[in-house]
Order: C-alpha cells, then sequence, then structure tokens
C-alpha cells in the first residue's frame, strides 16, 4: 500500500478540491521523475549544489513528495536530511552549526525533510526554545540563507499546506492502520489543540524569512497527488538544467568460465524458498 492509498476503511477526503485521477497522476509523474534524473546529471556534471526544504503542517506529505522524488536518484547525489532532536552537546552549539555538516557539497542535492526552520515552529510553540532564541533565529535565518545563496547554493522552501479537517482525517486513518501507526507521534497528536499557535508561528516566520534571495513557495496539499505533481514540476522550472549526454554502453560477450567449478549449493547457508509456500 502507498502513502496515497488509503486502507477500506478511511474516512473519505475533506477537500472541496476533486482529487486527481491516478492514470495521469502516474503518467505525469513518471515524465516529471524523468526530468529529475535529467536533473540530477546536470547538477552531477555541473557541480552544482541543490538544497530543498521541506517543511509544513503534520501530516502534510512533505515525506511523500520526498520519496517520490528521489525514487529514481542516485543515493550517492541526492540524500535526505532528518535529523533527530538535537544532543545535549548539540544544543549547546550555534543553532545553525548541525545542519551546516549536511549541506550539499559540489555535485549534490540535499532534501531536508524539517530543517533550521524547527526553531520557528515546533520549538516556538511547544516551548523548546526561548523567546530569546527565537527572536535571535528570526533575526540571523534571513542571513544564513543569504550566505548559502551567495556561495552558490540554489536553497529551495517548500511549505505544505493542509486544512484541519484533513490533518484530522489522515491522523485517524494513521490510528486505524498498523503499517501506518508509527507516523502518529505525541507530538503530532499535541499538535491538533494547538492548532491556531503553529499557524500564527507560521505567519510570523514567513514575515522574517520569505526573502528575495530564498522566498518560500507554498504547495497546497489536501490533495496529496497534485501537492507532489506541482510541486516537483515547479521544482524543475526553478533550475535552469540542461540534458547531459551519457556515453553509450555496450555491454562484453561473456567468455566460458575456464578451470572454475562452484561449490554444491548444499555448503551455503541458503535463504529457505518461503516464496514457494505462497499459492
Amino acid at each position: 500500500m502507498t502513502e496515497e492509498d488509503e486502507p477500506p476503511t478511511a474516512i473519505p477526503p475533506t477537500s472541496a478540491v476533486a482529487r486527481l485521477s491516478r492514470r495521469p497522476y502516474e503518467r505525469e509523474l513518471k515524465r516529471l521523475q524523468a526530468e529529475l534524473v535529467a536533473m540530477q546529471d546536470w547538477v552531477q556534471a555541473s557541480g552544482a549544489r541543490l538544497l530543498m526544504i521541506f517543511e509544513g503542517r503534520d501530516a502534510a506529505g512533505k515525506g511523500g513528495s520526498i520519496k517520490r522524488i528521489t525514487e529514481y536518484l542516485n543515493p550517492r547525489v541526492a540524500r535526505v536530511v532528518a535529523l533527530p532532536a538535537p544532543t545535549e552537546r548539540e544544543r549547546g552549539e550555534w543553532y545553525f552549526q548541525r545542519y551546516i555538516q549536511h549541506l550539499p557539497s559540489r555535485g549534490e542535492i540535499v532534501l531536508m525533510d524539517r530543517s533550521w526552520y524547527n526553531r520557528a515552529g515546533v520549538e516556538k510553540v511547544m516551548g523548546f526554545c526561548t523567546p530569546a532564541e527565537h527572536r535571535r533565529f528570526l533575526a540571523q535565518c534571513p542571513v544564513f540563507e543569504r550566505l548559502l545563496v551567495e556561495d552558490g547554493i540554489m536553497l529551495r522552501k517548500y511549505w505544505f499546506s493542509v486544512s484541519d479537517a484533513e490533518q484530522q482525517r489522515r491522523f485517524q486513518s494513521r490510528l486505524e492502520d498498523p503499517m501506518r501507526g508509527w507516523k502518529l507521534s505525541p507530538m503530532d497528536v499535541e499538535s491538533i489543540s494547538r492548532w491556531e499557535d503553529y499557524s500564527r508561528a507560521k505567519d510570523e516566520m514567513f514575515v522574517h524569512t520569505d526573502t528575495s534571495e530564498a522566498p518560500w513557495f507554498d504547495v497546497e496539499a489536501d490533495d496529496k497527488r497534485r501537492a507532489r505533481i506541482n510541486m516537483i514540476a515547479h521544482l524543475l522550472s526553478t533550475v535552469a538544467y540542461s540534458q547531459i549526454p551519457r556515453p553509450p554502453i555496450t555491454l562484453p560477450a561473456r567468455p566460458p568460465a575456464v578451470n572454475y567449478i562452484r561449490p554444491p549449493r548444499e555448503l551455503v547457508k541458503a535463504v529457505p524458498d518461503h516464496a514457494a509456500t505462497l499459492k
């Protein structure tokens, strides 16, 4: 079951926007994924550095979008960064310090599933940082991002928006699905009662960090399929990549075995043939 699929007992989607049908979704997704591979080849060949930040409401579909973007990309070129809570030592560092080591190097793509914007969101709302630390972040973040852009990093920031009713539906669906129950954390549950607090924090964050050098792009995500298609298409439109021709590869003829006999299979600890038990 993929993320956009819901269990048979799931509550129907709440969005008034018609859900994008599966066939055109899958057709366009494959086309866009082929373009993502072409963009990856260009990034690697040109030595560009691409950094994507994914933020938004809990259950807004950030992870699903990241999964579709990276599905056919080379993990040695495109990597996902999803940091855990900071350690005690990291709490004593400059706030941005733990993120700097994960920035893309030459020829790399980095996708951040949550980022330094934790300070403007969950840390602000849940009281994990002081008001002074929050104010300092809002002042330093635009400067920090300007330095990244001036150094040549292509920074793309996406905020995934979801309605309160649709978020509630997705939480309920996760609660009823043993395969996805791990995606519903106590922090997610807490976000329900703090919906307006998160809204105010997001609005304040945008005021300070939606800059000309590093603008925010809002993704309407009540329909996950539309959100993925729209977000990927926008990303590709903002990167001036070009097709990089790949050198032709010809597979050589396999030479016959000479003076080699494979050891008997009985000497190997083989994996049991579970597939043979299936009807």
